[in-house]
């Protein structure tokens, strides 16, 4: 599909990426929070709160939520009660807790859209308007704005008002990170992005629809040290079916280095961050060490209908050892099947998978089957090269397997009951659907009473 469908309120939903399709539709301006996580920065806060001021967004559409992370002195913000609709929301000094931060705020919020800033950041007088225009015309929108960086030392609010408002010199301009700059220009600011887009969500400049936010769960308060949970949030929520966009018009200033520029590399830092991160992150470059996670890339669910018990071990043994994957077993002899192995795998359960959302794939077989090595990355691989949201092995009337994405499952669920449409219609209308010939991914059919004899 290549036009995006209108929903009753005159928004719309987009296939797969296409923020683009949603073109410049007009709509009136969207109530907005911005939410400031905050711990002593009373100087930098002051600078934004007049920076706020001058957003050309109109004021009486726009909330200030200051979350203050247990700072020692609550933050004053009297001067701009006047000028602002200003709230302030603390929580306990825990230690750095800047996720549980912005949930706080966020749970302050009036406005449908959430404007996520950090109290470091001076954001241009169009700010606001620009990085939340795309989230108000299309509800699954996740933006992120553009960062550059100054020093801002010895910067009060009314330097700030004499750059922004009668062009007076700025401040001096520090290095914008490279990794950051080439992701967008090589994504079109996002408009081609794939499943591993969510490093490029930074929530110091992230903006989303509030319900979005809460249907994806909101920031993992897991995380109490630097960095992580915009990665993991945003990972969540493309899986959730978030359409990724990249704003370069949206310019926040923040005050300093980049934090690796202004740091250097520290491992122990960095290690800790990507062990929070590899339990929550599907993706297989955070996964490189033979470990098994709670959460798995990809869930199969495989019916009893048509097994032995020795077929079932078959398929079953045939997905387990196949990659980063669990299998449920579905049927109502599920659980005698199974006892005849004696196995202890703590990747095999029995039923039906409660949650799968964290999942990137779900997986539906049907009758017995074997994948050979390397079959599982070749099925991924054809979402990957084609960017469907479904490929069905074998005959489309009778598959031996369907392996669905989360992504394409949760945005057709969102907006099926809005749009009058069948989920499943709805996900390949948005997402497409790729039919592949088993012996091209070396599946093959089990005989019912294999031979497991050595």
């Amino acid at each position: 599909m290549s036009r995006p469908l209108s929903l009753p309120d005159g928004r719309f939903v987009v296939p797969g990426n296409r923020w683009d399709l949603a073109g410049d539709a007009q709509r009136p301006p969207a109530t907005v929070t911005v939410v400031i996580p905050h711990y002593r920065q009373q100087a930098q806060l002051d600078r934004l709160l007049e920076a706020l001021t001058l957003q050309t967004h109109a004021a009486s559409l726009m909330q200030v939520v200051v979350a203050d992370d247990g700072s020692p002195t609550p933050p004053d913000v009297e001067a701009y009660r006047g000028r602002l609709d200003l709230t302030v929301v603390r929580q306990p000094d825990r230690g750095f807790r800047a996720a549980a931060a912005r949930n706080l705020g966020a749970s302050a919020a009036d406005g449908s859209i959430l404007c996520f800033l950090d109290a470091d950041t001076v954001p241009e007088p169009a700010y606001v308007e620009n990085a939340t225009r795309l989230a108000s015309a299309v509800p699954d929108a996740v933006t992120v704005g553009r960062r550059r960086h100054a020093d801002l030392t010895g910067w009060g609010p009314s330097d700030l008002r004499a750059w922004f408002t009668a062009g007076a010199a700025g401040p001096p301009e520090l290095t914008e990170p490279r990794w950051l700059r080439d992701a967008y220009l090589g994504s079109r600011d996002l408009l081609d992005a794939d499943r591993r887009s969510y490093r490029f969500i930074i929530s110091a400049v992230m903006s989303c629809g509030r319900s979005l936010f809460d249907e994806v769960g909101r920031f993992d308060e897991s995380f109490t040290s630097y960095g992580g949970e915009d990665w993991e949030f945003a990972h969540r929520a493309y899986d959730a079916g978030a359409v990724f966009a990249h704003v370069p018009d949206a310019v926040a200033w923040h005050d300093g280095a980049d934090w690796a520029e202004r740091t250097g590399e520290d491992r122990e830092d960095k290690n800790r961050e990507a062990m929070a991160l590899a339990p929550l992150v599907t993706d297989p470059a955070a996964r490189t060490h033979g470990v098994v996670y709670a959460v798995p890339q990809t869930v199969a669910v495989v019916r009893t209908e048509g097994h032995s018990a020795a077929s079932l071990l078959v398929t079953v043994g045939s997905l387990v050892s196949s990659g980063d994957c669990q299998v449920w077993i579905s049927g109502p002899d599920a659980t005698e099947m199974r006892a005849r192995w004696g196995d202890v795998d703590t990747r095999v359960h029995i039923g039906v998978p409660h949650d799968t959302r964290r999942s990137r794939f779900v997986a539906e077989l049907h009758g017995p089957i074997r994948l050979a090595p390397g079959s599982l990355d070749r099925l991924i691989a054809v979402v990957d090269d084609t960017d469907v949201g479904r490929v069905v092995v074998g005959s489309p009337d009778a598959p031996l397997l369907i392996l669905r994405t989360s992504r394409s499952v949760a945005r057709a669920r969102r907006w099926s009951g809005a749009l009058g449409v069948d989920t499943d219609e709805l996900a390949d209308d948005l997402f497409g659907t790729a039919v592949v010939d088993p012996a091209d991914l070396d599946i093959t059919d089990v005989e019912v009473h294999p031979r497991l004899a050595w």
